[in-house]
């Protein structure tokens, strides 16, 4: 059983940003196999793949960013006691991996972990979110960030903890998922019907309903965020239709579960700096 498998979603992704985040998780001494799926109309990829010792799969079509996950990860859950979801767009130091491995290791009770996010400029990201309501996600691409609507971004993006410790988070961004496979197996994998942006969402979702799922500060990596959405017409449509499916599965304003969840997460700490409850604490809420 390996301690760790890898899986790579590519697009058209520039084979020197997708050199980096190979080179950073093969570096690693809890590391095993990486694969990388390619969704490219062309395989140009492929030798830079192989020369690195990944598995390569060329699918000659866009399957989505899920779908292409679940070739690899369907494959770790019976060879690997963790599956990394890896963004191209992300790098990180040597050492950042044996730190997350180790605290699943001491948190049994955690499906999913997620580091602390920088963008490459060294901007804290905030990638710790509720389960988002319609209007979350209306205001967050529609409307600006100011007034009303900056609060309710900042509630949304859980800014009021600081970002400073441990936190049972029901929605972990897709850049970079920690997955027990254990959990997995229980949960299911991506659901292949997003094709893009809200498949982390309802599997985030999915794993903190049986599973603690982790914001570990005490890991940091670099995420390359372009934001496509916000400059691509035909990504923005993919953004709305996902968000639309995604709603249409758990409920559009009548979510019961989907509240009791938030306001579980949001005890967690009211202001920053003000006393933190246990994971324990915080689950059984």
């Amino acid at each position: 059983m390996e301690k760790l498998r890898a899986s790579i979603v590519v697009y058209k992704t520039d084979s020197v940003q997708l050199r980096q985040v190979m080179d950073c998780f093969l570096s690693s001494s809890v590391t095993g196999h990486l694969t990388v799926i390619d969704n490219s109309p062309t395989d140009q990829l492929r030798q830079l793949c192989e020369a690195s010792g990944a598995d390569y799969v060329f699918n000659g079509k866009n399957l989505g960013y899920g779908r292409g996950h679940n070739i690899a990860l369907v494959k770790s859950l019976n060879k690997s006691l963790y599956h990394l979801v890896l963004n191209p767009d992300v790098y990180f130091e040597q050492d950042a991996l044996e730190k997350i491995f180790h605290f699943m290791e001491e948190h049994p009770q955690a499906g999913l972990a997620m580091p602390k996010v920088f963008s490459a400029e060294g901007q804290l990201q905030m990638l710790c979110k509720l389960l988002p309501t319609p209007l979350d996600l209306a205001s967050r691409r529609f409307f600006p960030f100011d007034g009303w609507f900056k609060k309710l971004n900042g509630r949304y993006e859980m800014r009021n903890t600081g970002y400073g410790h441990v936190m049972n988070v029901p929605f972990l961004s897709g850049c970079f998922m920690f997955l027990r496979t254990t959990a997995i197996k229980q949960v299911g994998v991506f659901d292949e019907r997003f094709f893009l942006y809200a498949e982390d969402t309802d599997l985030s979702r999915r794993l903190h309903e049986q599973f603690h799922t982790l914001f570990f500060p005490g890991a940091e990596i670099r995420h390359v965020h372009a934001r496509g959405s916000y400059k691509d017409f035909w990504l923005t449509i993919q953004n709305l239709k996902s968000a639309i499916q995604y709603f249409n599965k758990w409920g559009w304003f009548f979510d019961a579960d989907r509240m009791a969840i938030n306001q579980r997460a949001q005890m967690q700490v009211n202001v920053v700096g003000a006393p933190r409850m246990t994971l324990s604490e915080v689950k059984t809420a």
